[in-house]
C-alpha cells in the first residue's frame, strides 16, 4: 500500500517499520512491499529493516496466490497486515490493522470489485486473525457492525504525529510560500475527488473568501474535476519533507470529510501550528477533541462564516493554535509502535493455530 502519494495508511506502515527494530532488538523484522518496491524520497520514513518485494500488488488478480507464496517462503512467526491486504489462504499468526469500514459503509462510492474484496477476503480472514487493531473507537464500532465481529476483537491504537510537524519560523514559512508562488495568507485543504471527502463544499466557500484555498489533492486534477475554479489554487504533489511547512504556513486547514477512520491531516496540521476546521462527523471529533472548530459537513454557510471568523480574529486563531498543539502532543508514533509491539509479543506467546472465529 506504500506507493505514490503517502496517504494515512502508507504513513502508518512506514512509521511503524522505521521504529520496530530499535524497540525490539531481540526480534527480526522484514517488510513486504509491492512489486515496484518503495517510492523514492522517503528520507527518514525509509524502513530500517530488510525490504522484500511481493510478487503481485493489492487487488491484483494474483494478489492472494502471491501472498501465500511470499509468506510460505518467508515463514514469519507473525505477519502484520498494515492495511486491507489480508492473506486469505495463509493460516499463520496474523495481526491485521483495519483502518476503517468505508468500502462497506460507502459501497456505492467504490467499485464492485473493492466491495466484494472486503466481503470475500477482509471479513473472513479478519475473523481468523490472531489479533485485530484499528485506529479509532469510531472505526472499531463500524468494523464490528459491517464485518459482524464482536467489538472486543478489535484493539484501538491511535495513529500518531511525527516530531517533524512543528510550527515553522516566519522565515521558513515565507520561503515555502515563495518557492511555490503562494500568497502571504491562504487556507489549506487536502483530500481527493471521492465524494465522502466532500471537497465539493469548497465551491460554495472559496469564492467568498478574501484569501485563496490551496488544495493539495494528488496530481493536481481534482480542482478541475470538481469544478473548483474560483479562488482555488491546485497545488501539485509536495515532498514529504514539506508537508509540515504546507500546514504551518497556512492560516487554517479545512477538512470537511464526511467519513474518516482517523483523520491524520487534522492531527498533523494542529501539530504544525495551523488552526483546524473539521466536519463534526465519524472519527474526526475523536481525534481533534475540543482543539478544532467542528462544523456540520453539509452546511456551506457555516463553513464560510467560521473560516472568515478565523481569518479575522487573531485571538481565536492563537487560541486554536495553542489548543491544537496541546492536543496533537497526546498522539505519538512512538506510543503507537510500542503498543503495536505489545500486540506482536502477545500473539507470539499464543499457539500457532489460527484464532477462533467470532
Amino acid at each position: 500500500m506504500v506507493q505514490g502519494r503517502l496517504h494515512g495508511i502508507a504513513r502508518y506502515a512506514l512509521e511503524l517499520a522505521r521504529r520496530m527494530p530499535a524497540l525490539a532488538p531481540d526480534l527480526r523484522f522484514s517488510a513486504l512491499v509491492g512489486p515496484k518496491g518503495l517510492p523514492s524520497g522517503l528520507g527518514e520514513l525509509t524502513p530500517s529493516m530488510p525490504v522484500l518485494r511481493s510478487r503481485a500488488g493489492f487487488l491484483s488478480p494474483f494478489e492472494q496466490p502471491a501472498l501465500l507464496a511470499d509468506l510460505s517462503r518467508l515463514k514469519p512467526d507473525v505477519f502484520h497486515a498494515t492495511s486491507f491486504s489480508l492473506p486469505l489462504f495463509w493460516d499463520g499468526r496474523l495481526v491485521a490493522t483495519l483502518h476503517d469500514a468505508n468500502h462497506l459503509a460507502l459501497a456505492d462510492q467504490y467499485t464492485p470489485v473493492q466491495s466484494l474484496y472486503y466481503r470475500m477476503v477482509v471479513g473472513p480472514r479478519a475473523k481468523r486473525a490472531s489479533a485485530l487493531v484499528t485506529v479509532s473507537e469510531f472505526s472499531r464500532e463500524e468494523l464490528a457492525k459491517y464485518l459482524h465481529l464482536s467489538p472486543y476483537r478489535l484493539q484501538v491504537i491511535h495513529n500518531g504525529v511525527d516530531a517533524r510537524f512543528q510550527p515553522p519560523t516566519p522565515g521558513e514559512a515565507k520561503a515555502f510560500r515563495d518557492k511555490h508562488e503562494l500568497p502571504a495568507r491562504y487556507v489549506a485543504a487536502v483530500g481527493n475527488a471521492k465524494r465522502f471527502k466532500n471537497l465539493a463544499l469548497l465551491k460554495h466557500v472559496a469564492p467568498e473568501l478574501p484569501v485563496p484555498v490551496v488544495l493539495l489533492a494528488g496530481k493536481g486534477a481534482v480542482a478541475h474535476e470538481l469544478g473548483l475554479h474560483e479562488n482555488v489554487l491546485d497545488l501539485e504533489e509536495l515532498p514529504e519533507a514539506e508537508m509540515p511547512l504546507f500546514y504551518g504556513a497556512a492560516t487554517a486547514l479545512l477538512l470537511p470529510s464526511k467519513y474518516e477512520g482517523f483523520g491524520l491531516p487534522a492531527l498533523e496540521a494542529m501539530a504544525a501550528g495551523c488552526p483546524v476546521l473539521v466536519a463534526d462527523a465519524t472519527a474526526l471529533p475523536e481525534v481533534v477533541g475540543g482543539a478544532a472548530l467542528r462544523l456540520p459537513p453539509d452546511d456551506a454557510r457555516a463553513w464560510l462564516e467560521t473560516t472568515l471568523r478565523v481569518l479575522r480574529d487573531d485571538v481565536l486563531r492563537s487560541e486554536l493554535i495553542e489548543l491544537g498543539r496541546e492536543r496533537a502532543a497526546r498522539f505519538s508514533w512512538d506510543d503507537c509502535a510500542k503498543r503495536t509491539l505489545a500486540v506482536y509479543r502477545r500473539v507470539l506467546e499464543t499457539p500457532s493455530a489460527p484464532a477462533s472465529r467470532g
